[in-house]
């Protein structure tokens, strides 16, 4: 494998360590290295079941668009390319045009023979540059040899958790078809969701502490509210916005960023319950909407300077508000190289 060089640490989990960087001597050209082998060892046969799923179903798909690119493999993992784009719970896609193209993607997938598997997952999707659709995160991919029931079955699934996410961010493009399809689970489907997933979610969220998609995770879902709730009954508080990073060992951090200006950060913090990281702001960056801009707030969280600057390229008056709120932030654990990247790759 090329020698591979860590800028971000996008997640950890008991299944590997994802970082994103370059290869030597290409600094310019962004890449994906997950590393299995840094998964502990009472993990690591299922964090490789999950791995060669992966690796299986970027070979399929190798030359298609909207979909990552398998670079190499080795004893330690492997190397992909990184996906340019917004995930979808913070693109909110409102157009069609988007949800047609995701559609054009899942039938490249279908005549690939991969089925997905996991796109019920908004953080799985994104809206690219160009506005156009990608996925990411294959490890619970299916490469299907023929095109049999089980696999019509799953494409389905895929195709309806698409219609899942339409529902979700762009709700007046349903049509009638659309909600009966989304209404019409599959008797698998059905049989999963009031057995399997319970186990699958006390294994992998109760046990594994196993955090979803590439710097996201679950712990905002289960302490978010209660954390935004502390911080917004403190004077002087007009707003929270919370955001991930990867912790300097296993699982994910919580960064409340807080709009009060003037208020003492020492007395925000001892109301923050469970907050990892908490920076006040004077004014938190802003959509045409009025929600706080997450994705520019998880690129600070997350050190990804290079990331930001090219988000505020053109946007004069958002890098002013965005100026003291980088200047001021609280997280470079991510910059700490993994123990497994310490030792030379190739």
């Amino acid at each position: 494998m090329p020698d591979f060089v860590t800028e971000t640490v996008l997640k950890r989990d008991v299944f590997s360590e994802t970082h994103k960087g370059h290869l030597a001597g290409e600094p310019a050209t962004p890449v994906i290295r997950r590393i299995v082998s840094a998964a502990p060892w009472w993990s690591r046969p299922l964090a490789w079941v999950l791995a060669r799923r992966e690796i299986a179903a970027l070979r399929a798909v190798k030359g298609m668009d909207g979909t990552p690119q398998l670079i190499s493999t080795d004893r330690d993992g492997l190397l992909r390319s990184w996906s340019e784009g917004t995930p979808l719970h913070l693109a909110r896609p409102a157009d069609a045009a988007w949800y047609h193209d995701a559609e054009r993607l899942l039938r490249r997938l279908r005549r690939a023979g991969i089925t997905h598997n996991d796109l019920a997952k908004p953080q799985n999707w994104l809206m690219t540059p160009d506005g156009g659709a990608a996925v990411i995160d294959f490890q619970l991919a299916s490469r299907h040899k023929r095109q049999g029931a089980l696999y019509r079955l799953m494409a389905y699934e895929d195709f309806r958790h698409l219609l899942k996410q339409k529902r979700a961010f762009a709700p007046r493009l349903m049509t009638p078809t659309a909600k009966r399809i989304l209404a019409r689970r599959s008797l698998p489907s059905r049989i999963w969701m009031a057995s399997g997933k319970k186990l699958y979610n006390l294994i992998t969220k109760g046990v594994f502490k196993w955090s979803d998609g590439e710097g996201t995770g679950d712990r905002i879902d289960h302490e978010g509210a209660a954390i935004v709730t502390a911080l917004k009954r403190q004077p002087g508080v007009t707003d929270v916005a919370l955001t991930l990073y990867p912790l300097p060992k296993k699982g994910v951090g919580i960064y409340a960023f807080v709009e009060a200006p003037g208020v003492d950060p020492a007395d925000l913090k001892s109301h923050a319950a469970t907050a990892d990281l908490v920076q006040p702001v004077a004014a938190l960056p802003r959509a045409v909407d009025g929600h706080p801009r997450l994705d520019i707030l998880s690129l600070i969280a997350m050190n990804q300077m290079t990331e930001l600057d090219t988000a505020l390229s053109g946007d004069e008056d958002l890098a002013r508000i965005v100026a003291p709120i980088t200047a001021a932030r609280l997280n470079f654990t991510d910059r700490r190289i993994a123990r497994m990247e310490k030792k030379p790759i190739g």
